[in-house]
């Protein structure tokens, strides 16, 4: 989703699904009736249109975004909006709920709710149907819920804004809805407040606002982009149960093609806000007319089940670590342990996965590979440098030889300094040479990565995400390290350039003989890139070795839990038969 895309999104949840404050039997309410829509089956034939969205063009700052997109959506379907960051799909979504930024505006075309034309709607009669008739689930809980609000209060304002009255009959429906989307202990739930929570309990706190007054659409934007694998299926399983319940539909914007195999029944994909290509999802996944279709399948790693390269042996150990115990001051003054007796080797010139559920320990484990904690307990080596046993200079200089690629783009490079000058600081830390030296090392590095040349006077606001990252890889690979610890390095990153960026990793791995320690929750990517792997659960080892064996025949129930939550299994075919 690009800048413009994310402009007047940013609000609290319950303002964006019920920032809406209609009078009673308002023209609003007696244009949409709230008959009970028939309930729809997947693969069945539908000719009702609940929304009808038809010549769509949008303006941001009179640049046209978004050009002649149509599509309908019945009763009870679910329609998936595709393509990678600025390709129009979120704009598209905004506009049929009323909500594009000040800069943005519909410039031509329909968006129909039940026949009605509502495109060009003043905000108080949009504002009507918030929630009642259209509703959105956000894409990140953390920004989307009011922090200094309970969740029980959240949740009550958009029953009170449509008319239920404070009192018990106010609670009870809130607990009721707490308890449908399974937050229970509904009450315990109600009185907390959302940093109390999970991330995938926020979102749960999103649906549960978004469903409060059963409207006839929902509009999902990236609802699981932040979660877990696991968090995820559970969140896509609960909108489907409460879909089939009640007979909403859903407009699901998401860039990851195995979510919309395994849960649309029809797709539109979306690039640089036209439509590539739009039919049955089955029909479109098994055979893709438009090169971009086909190239989006490509690199989906949710949808490639066979590896891109052989099994690498590897030499000497180039990291070990042996039972590693990692605690932290806890609330009540007691320890809580964070990683708990944790080993494993990675061999020189191979990639070892850690991988794991939020809280599994696997980003506290990297870092005392790095030597940015030091353990309770245990035993790293790097090579044959101890690294637990290092101190003040030595302890410096070692991270010269283990480098971090961190998980976000945006937040992990200097917005003040020139592409330049962020890949040259190392150099300038750790290796003083004459200045046409380090510059010839800065553009000899940015080139091997992929960056041109004319980039480096540039900062990271102008920028891509991939280029963002590049860079990032750029500035950790400077000073010719033997391991690079890649801390969900690609989880931020569209299917396509992702793909890139893997590509890329492999292929400066092959040239340079590097070690990767890759973390990662994402088992799509992990099956695609590493060798080995280690899974984790509250710190501990669940299951290791070689990824072909840990995928194809895991012997723990939480790593079959992990690898059958990976999306795509409905897709009608894998990777390589894709032209």
């Amino acid at each position: 989703m690009g800048a413009a895309d994310r402009r007047g999104t940013r609000l609290p949840g319950a303002r964006l699904v019920a920032d809406h404050r209609a009078r009673p039997g308002g023209g609003a309410g007696r244009a949409f009736g709230r008959a009970h829509q028939p309930r729809h089956r997947r693969g069945a034939h539908v000719t009702a249109r609940l929304l009808e969205v038809a010549d769509l063009s949008i303006l941001y700052d009179g640049r046209p975004v978004v050009q002649d997109v149509s599509f309908a959506i019945a009763p009870g379907e679910v329609l998936a909006l595709v393509g990678e960051s600025g390709s129009g799909k979120t704009t598209t979504a905004m506009a049929v709920l009323g909500l594009l930024p000040p800069n943005g505006r519909i410039a031509r075309g329909a968006v129909r709710l039940d026949g009605t034309d509502i495109a060009r709607w003043p905000e108080r009669r949009l504002a009507a149907l918030r929630g009642a008739r259209l509703s959105l689930i956000p894409q990140d809980p953390v920004t989307s819920l009011n922090p200094v609000r309970s969740v029980g209060a959240q949740v009550a304002e958009v029953l009170r804004i449509h008319g239920e009255r404070d009192g018990p009959g106010l609670r009870a429906r809130v607990l009721e809805l707490l308890e449908r989307v399974g937050l229970e202990p509904a009450a315990l739930r109600a009185g907390q407040y959302p940093h109390e929570l999970s991330g995938g309990m926020r979102q749960r706190v999103l649906i549960a606002i978004a469903v409060a007054l059963r409207p006839a659409l929902i509009v999902a934007d990236e609802p699981t982009s932040a979660l877990d694998v696991t968090v995820q299926r559970r969140i896509l399983d609960l909108l489907d149960e409460l879909r089939r319940q009640d007979g909403t539909a859903v407009l699901l914007v998401t860039h990851d093609l195995g979510v919309a195999a395994d849960r649309a029944d029809r797709i539109v994909v979306l690039r640089d806000g036209r439509i590539q290509e739009a039919g049955p999802v089955r029909q479109v996944l098994a055979a893709p007319r438009s090169a971009y279709a086909r190239q989006l399948l490509r690199d989906a790693p949710s949808l490639t089940t066979h590896r891109h390269r052989p099994a690498a042996s590897g030499g000497d150990l180039a990291v070990q670590v042996r039972g590693l115990v990692q605690d932290f001051p806890g609330r009540d003054g007691a320890p809580f342990r964070a990683v708990d007796g944790v080993g494993f080797a990675v061999r020189q010139g191979t990639t070892h996965a850690l991988v794991g559920e939020s809280g599994s320990g696997k980003t506290t484990t990297a870092r005392c590979v790095a030597g940015f904690l030091r353990p309770t307990a245990g035993e790293v080596l790097v090579g044959d440098t101890d690294v637990t046993a290092l101190r003040g200079e030595a302890l410096r200089h070692f991270r010269r030889q283990v480098q971090l690629v961190y998980q976000n783009p945006y937040a992990s490079l200097d917005p003040r300094q020139t592409v330049a000058r962020i890949v040259e600081e190392p150099l300038l830390n750790f290796e003083p040479v004459a200045k046409a030296e380090r510059l010839r090392r800065v553009a000899a590095m940015t080139e091997r990565v992929g960056l041109p040349g004319e980039l480096l006077a540039r900062h990271p606001r102008a920028l891509s995400g991939g280029q963002r990252q590049r860079v990032a890889i750029a500035r950790a690979l400077i000073l010719q390290p033997r391991v690079l610890v890649l801390d969900e390095a690609v989880s931020a990153l569209d299917v396509t350039v992702q793909a890139q960026i893997l590509a890329l990793l492999e292929e400066l791995q092959r040239g340079l003989g590097l070690t990767y320690l890759f973390v990662s929750h994402d088992l799509a990517v992990v099956r695609l890139i590493a060798d080995t792997v280690t899974v984790m659960l509250a710190g501990r080892v669940e299951e290791a070795g070689p990824v072909e064996q840990v995928f194809q025949a895991p012997r723990s129930d939480y790593a079959r839990e992990l690898i059958e939550a990976i999306p795509g299994r409905a897709a009608p075919q894998t990777l390589e038969s894709v032209p």
